[in-house]
């Protein structure tokens, strides 16, 4: 008897496979801000026609990474000085809380992050740098979703593309960067560790804060 055909594969919609190569461009900066996309220069670019590809623009534009303009195309907005203060403000409120709420530190939580901090080790001595700012964001992320505040968690999720959008810009001026991050989060597992509440949290702040003067172009 012949083998059963194998079930086609299915295709994302359109508009989802425009908003995941648009998005992706922008957050690696492959898209850059202020630069202008066109719909027909995308809906050849995925191989779709242009409704899609404004259907996918509009959803971007409600999360903020391009501004629409009718009949230009869709400019990619820069990393504004604004954005940079709002987001690591909002990162220390939300990630000293959590560094503190989680002590003493339980075991899956230090041993998730012994994970991450190697992975972000791996993808450093490979080269891979946008794969590294991924990695470490999903370190501070552990810490915060072991805080059990499902609210936090979210507020938390919802800075996840400006995050990566401005680590992959900082790593790409400053490679060097990520051996200084892979050093920060080794103490900050340190302090987790040895139980020690006031070291966590101030080690947490100095590499946040630290985030905020690289993004700025001050020294450290």
């Amino acid at each position: 008897m012949p083998a059963p055909a194998p079930a086609p594969i299915k295709r994302a919609p359109a508009a989802e496979r425009v908003y995941a190569h648009v998005k992706e461009a922008v957050l690696d900066r492959r898209y850059e801000g202020g630069m202008l996309l066109t719909e027909g220069e995308l809906a050849e670019a995925v191989g779709v026609s242009r409704t899609p590809v404004r259907e996918a623009l509009l959803r971007l534009e409600a999360e903020g990474l391009l501004r629409l303009y009718p009949k230009k195309g869709a400019l990619v907005l820069p990393v504004s000085a604004q954005e940079i203060a709002d987001v690591v403000e909002t990162r220390l409120l939300v990630e000293e809380h959590a560094t503190r709420k989680v002590m003493p530190a339980p075991a899956a939580l230090l041993e998730r992050l012994e994970e991450l901090l190697d992975e972000l080790k791996e993808h450093v001595a490979a080269g891979e740098l946008t794969a590294a700012v991924k990695a470490d964001r999903c370190f501070h992320a552990a810490i915060v979703k072991h805080a059990g505040n499902d609210i936090l968690v979210r507020l938390y999720d919802q800075l996840r593309d400006r995050q990566l959008r401005m680590g992959v810009a900082m790593v790409q001026s400053d490679p060097g960067r990520m051996e200084i991050t892979i050093r920060e989060h080794a103490e900050i597992l340190t302090a987790l560790r040895a139980g020690d509440a006031d070291a966590a949290v101030a080690t947490v702040h100095h590499h946040v804060a630290g985030v905020r003067s690289l993004l700025r172009g001050e020294p450290r």
